[in-house]
């Protein structure tokens, strides 16, 4: 089950968003309002709220900023938001998966075409990438929660499906369950390593594909494009770039 872990680089480079924090929190707070919406605003009754609010927390995200945005949930003039998924290839034979909160289909893939176009790739159809990923569940740790054995044990115990790790100094254990499990073995996992880095639904490619430098460099402007945009709120690929190339482009 343990292994070196690939995930810091296949849904984007780590941090990235973190340098734009009140794009991230606009994101996250999207989320929160569309989750509360959808269910009950009581996140200890509702899964995905508390999902997307132990999400905000690990970001540092202030409880006023996450209560105001389960609050918009229940105006009755507030924003509504739909799910939109895009497919399409990316540069060096890479797919690629984008999620959206959009208010306005239209806007929104528009940009994402736009964005795919000039950086190397091509929009593609529905169910055009997917079908080469799983729809799993993702939690993460930082290294400073245990060593590999006293993680993959927890994770054992809490009914997760595999881990990996990366005890080096930017690593941690990325940990994936079933997608309806998600929420029961994080908060499993929560009693026994503590609260997670970060817990949500993700795309987990069965196969992924080794990107060149120039390829990678393409590519990572493709993410950080989509990324910018306030509607996207994931990006997942099945790219992998190498460390010694991930060290040419930082």
């Amino acid at each position: 089950m343990a292994g070196h872990s690939k995930f810091k680089n296949i849904m984007h480079r780590k941090g990235a968003q973190d340098k734009k924090r009140s794009n991230l929190f606009s994101k996250l707070s999207r989320e929160i309002t569309v989750a509360a919406k959808m269910g009950t605003p009581d996140p200890d009754m509702n899964p995905r709220l508390r999902l997307a609010v132990n999400t905000a927390k690990a970001q540092s995200m202030p409880k006023d900023n996450i209560q105001r945005a389960i609050d918009k949930a229940t105006l009755a003039d507030g924003e509504n938001y739909e799910e939109v998924r895009y497919e399409g290839y990316g540069p060096g034979g890479s797919a690629i998966i984008v999620e959206a909160l959009t208010d306005n289909r239209n806007r929104t893939a528009t940009a994402v075409r736009t964005a795919f176009s000039k950086h190397g790739g091509n929009l593609g159809t529905e169910g055009s990438v997917a079908h080469g990923f799983e729809r799993k569940g993702l939690i993460e740790y930082p290294v400073s929660a245990g060593d590999e054995e006293t993680v993959l044990e927890a994770a054992m115990e809490a009914g997760a499906d595999d881990i990996e790790s990366d005890m080096g100094e930017d690593g941690g254990h990325t940990i994936w369950t079933e997608a309806d499990a998600l929420h029961q073995v994080a908060s499993d996992l929560e009693k026994s390593l503590g609260e997670a880095a970060n817990v949500k639904l993700a795309w987990k490619p069965n196969i992924t594909v080794e990107m060149d430098e120039k390829g990678a460099a393409t590519l990572l402007k493709l993410v950080d494009a989509l990324d910018d945009d306030d509607d996207v709120q994931t990006v997942w690929g099945n790219y992998e770039i190498p460390d010694d190339v991930m060290a040419k482009l930082d």
